[in-house]
């Protein structure tokens, strides 16, 4: 197989733990046979420097032509003065757009080394717990019409949540296409007691669940699913939600996890085509130090060969490997741990790729 693959090493320890990714990825290569090709453009605080934006419109092109985006992070307090639309993160909300990335995938996998991490008892998360929060990037609350007016003598903000049919069904098909890939469980969240467009997307969903008869489609009200992460996590496969309701549980879920230099994270569009980033941000307070933990990058690759390229064989060689270097005793600082070998950002990409 060949692919194009567009690369953003971004800000702070983005350069790092791309490299870092990228070592895992020829290792792939190397041991199936398959070539990919890599372009890299800037965006973030490394195009600001470079070019005065955020994300230029040559950049944005490069991108669409690929096959698929890999980013390592962006942002730091270099730019923080900036005016808001000159800001690094404007660049990702620019190329999420241009590129169609509306839904927006994040694991919460907790390994079995890092129990220790998770603040939840032992008795609740037993062997650990694997899910994915399926988040709707683009509509609803985030990007309805909003305005601040004087009324009454006083201010009153209004921010409107809406969903078209269409949004609810793209965004429900890539869930339960996503739980075929791992245990053909989709748990849906939504407010359909109360919010009309929470009863839309109840009807939505289970008109594409009549799709997918392999597929046990569960509806639960977002309250309780907040209640449910931390009380049972383990029953969780697909959770599959708006967007305000997403931002919030796929930050309870990666919470439970003990570590967010773990956590990868994928936002696709209504192709194949995905754009794959560390949920982690650019700490440039170790950038260039070899301390950076290049693990989330590198399972966010992984999610690239499964979910862009098909290439499931592959994507669980990686995650095998992380899951071997961490049973044997290695950590980078963020995950150390009494008994274990503390490594830097290159060596434990070494000791990944050895070991797909």
């Amino acid at each position: 197989m060949e692919k194009n693959i567009v690369l953003i090493k971004g800000d702070g320890i983005g350069p790092e733990i791309v490299d870092e990714a990228l070592k895992v990825l020829d290792k792939v290569c190397e041991k199936y046979g398959h070539t990919f090709r890599y372009t890299r453009i800037l965006m973030g605080g490394e195009s600001i420097d470079e070019y005065g934006v955020p994300l230029t419109d040559e950049a944005l092109d490069t991108a669409k032509a690929a096959d698929a985006v890999l980013l390592g992070s962006v942002g730091g307090p270099k730019w923080d003065d900036l005016p808001g639309h000159l800001r690094p993160e404007k660049g990702l909300l620019a190329i999420r757009k241009g590129l169609g990335l509306f839904a927006n995938v994040r694991p919460a996998y907790l390994y079995p080394e890092l129990k220790a991490a998770c603040p939840l008892r032992d008795e609740i998360i037993g062997d650990g717990f694997d899910m994915v929060v399926m988040r709707e990037l683009t509509g609803g609350l985030y990007f309805g019409a909003r305005e601040t007016v004087e009324q009454d003598g006083q201010m009153v903000a209004k921010d409107t949540l809406t969903y078209s049919e269409e949004e609810i069904r793209r965004i429900a098909v890539k869930g339960f296409d996503i739980a075929r890939k791992r245990r053909n469980k989709v748990i849906s969240v939504d407010k359909a007691n109360v919010l009309d467009s929470s009863r839309l997307w109840r009807k939505v969903v289970h008109e594409v669940a009549a799709s997918y008869p392999d597929v046990e489609c569960v509806d639960m009200l977002v309250d309780n699913c907040a209640m449910q992460l931390v009380k049972d996590p383990k029953q969780f496969d697909v959770i599959l939600t708006e967007n305000m309701f997403g931002d919030i549980l796929s930050d309870e879920a990666s919470m439970v996890t003990g570590s967010i230099g773990m956590l990868s994270s994928a936002s696709l569009n209504e192709t194949k085509f995905g754009l794959y980033e560390p949920s982690h941000g650019s700490a440039p307070d170790i950038a260039g130090m070899d301390l950076a933990n290049p693990i989330a990058t590198i399972l966010s690759a992984a999610m690239m060969l499964r979910y862009s390229f098909d290439l499931d064989q592959e994507a669980d060689a990686i995650e095998n490997a992380v899951k071997q270097v961490l049973a044997d005793g290695y950590r980078t600082g963020d995950i150390m741990s009494d008994g274990c070998k503390q490594v830097g950002c290159k060596e434990m990409g070494d000791l990944i790729a050895e070991r797909v």
